[in-house]
């Protein structure tokens, strides 16, 4: 198996395991208040570390300035646009719409970098979609009073998630430092989510501390994860990456199950997980081949 498939293999445990500590958080601290202090965490471990990952000398201002629209839509608006999803219809429906962003990663590889996508990588970005959609999926999982444009909140998350892939590889193009990408994404994502933090209403008053402790560690953990893609997609292409990033609910269903109790691994969470793990096996084993 390729760097770039290991890197995104790593990428992809990073943010499931992000999403179980973040369930956890939520126990005391609403998704908002988690994302004002998860990303601005991570953003501070990337300044910490910038002194001895970047050279200011290979500085590239396109790439720059592509890195701060990319951290401008991701994390930032896309936390957002998942909070609004799970206020309108859950988090299983968010969940399992969420893992169409690699067909609108690799659609906006092909339109804006000029990719060429092959066949495999397109069935299985299909197989891990379905894959997450059969993990995530629960009856009775729409709510009462559902409106079908409730559904914009998480289609627009996925296409701007899988949007900032192919944006974050256009920058990686010109100046193939991830830890550049993390730095300045990260600085832009911080000052949108404190800032619609603190503009909302209602905004709670004491912030528990192990809430607090549990999102400093998402913050972390996501860092990492982001920093492992933005690694793999300088070396390889979108249509590699982009499907194994896809499959992180894989890791979040069974941590939930073996270390919170909160699944019970029946018979659909095991056809979602041997679904997206042999398309993902299918992947890696037509880029080797």
């Amino acid at each position: 198996m390729n760097n770039a498939l290991l890197l995104s293999i790593s990428s992809a445990l990073c943010f499931g395991l992000g999403m179980v500590t973040s369930r956890i958080g939520l126990r005391q601290l609403d998704a908002r208040s988690g994302a004002a202090i998860s990303i601005p965490s991570a953003t501070l471990l990337f300044l910490a570390t910038a002194p001895f990952t970047i050279e200011l000398t290979a500085f590239n201002t396109g790439a720059a300035l592509i890195f701060a629209a990319v951290g401008l839509f991701y994390p930032a608006l896309v936390t957002l646009l998942t909070f609004r999803s799970n206020e309108e219809l859950g988090p299983t429906v968010t969940s399992a719409i969420s893992g169409t962003a690699p067909l609108f990663a690799m659609l906006a590889a092909v339109l804006f970098l000029g990719e060429h996508v092959p066949p495999q990588a397109t069935a299985a970005a299909i197989g891990v979609a379905a894959g997450v959609a059969l993990l995530s999926w629960q009856p009775g999982a729409l709510r009462a009073g559902f409106s079908g444009r409730a559904l914009l909140w998480p289609v627009a998350g996925a296409i701007l998630r899988g949007a900032a892939q192919a944006g974050a590889k256009a920058g990686l193009l010109l100046w193939g430092n991830p830890f550049a990408a993390g730095v300045i994404g990260y600085l832009v994502s911080s000052a949108a989510v404190t800032g619609a933090d603190r503009l909302r209403a209602g905004k709670p008053g004491r912030i528990p501390r192990s809430g607090l402790l549990w999102f400093v560690l998402t913050g972390l953990i996501n860092g990492g994860a982001m920093l492992l893609m933005y690694a793999a997609l300088a070396i390889a292409p979108v249509s590699t990456v982009a499907p194994v990033i896809a499959a992180y609910p894989l890791v979040t269903a069974l941590a939930t199950a073996l270390f919170l109790r909160g699944e019970i691994l029946n018979a659909r969470i095991i056809a979602g997980a041997v679904i997206t793990v042999a398309a993902i096996a299918w992947l890696a084993g037509s880029r080797a081949a």
